[in-house]
C-alpha cells in the first residue's frame, strides 16, 4: 500500500484532474490518441507520484519534471518526429486544463 500523498490539496486534485483526462482520451480516444495518451500515462504516473509524496510541490514542479522526463526519452530515439510532438502537446493540453483546477475540486 502506497502512503497518502504529502503535497498540498491543489496539487493533488490537479494530478487527479490530469490523471482523468488521460483516462477519457485512453477510453474514448483514436488509435493516434490512446496511443499518445498511454505513452505520456507512463511518465505521468511515475513523474506525478513521486511528486505527490513532496509537502512543497507545485504544478510548476511537476510541468518541469514531465518535460524533463518526456525529453530524456526523446533524446534516448523512444520516440521522434510527429509521435514525439504529439506527446508534448497533449502535455501541455492538459498541464493548461490542470491549472483551472481549484483546490475545492
Amino acid at each position: 500500500m502506497l502512503p497518502p500523498a504529502s503535497a498540498p490539496q491543489q496539487v493533488v486534485n490537479q494530478i487527479a484532474a490530469i490523471e482523468a483526462a488521460l483516462d477519457d482520451v485512453v477510453n474514448h480516444g483514436s488509435d493516434d490518441e490512446l496511443f499518445t495518451a498511454s505513452y505520456l500515462q507512463g511518465h505521468f504516473a511515475v513523474v506525478s507520484r513521486l511528486l505527490e509524496m513532496q509537502p512543497t510541490a507545485t504544478l510548476e514542479q511537476l510541468n518541469s519534471d514531465m518535460i524533463a522526463s518526456l525529453q530524456a526519452a526523446f533524446d534516448n530515439k523512444e520516440l521522434e518526429g510527429d509521435d514525439a510532438a504529439q506527446v508534448t502537446a497533449l502535455w501541455t493540453r492538459l498541464l493548461s486544463q490542470a491549472q483551472r483546477v481549484k483546490t475545492e475540486s
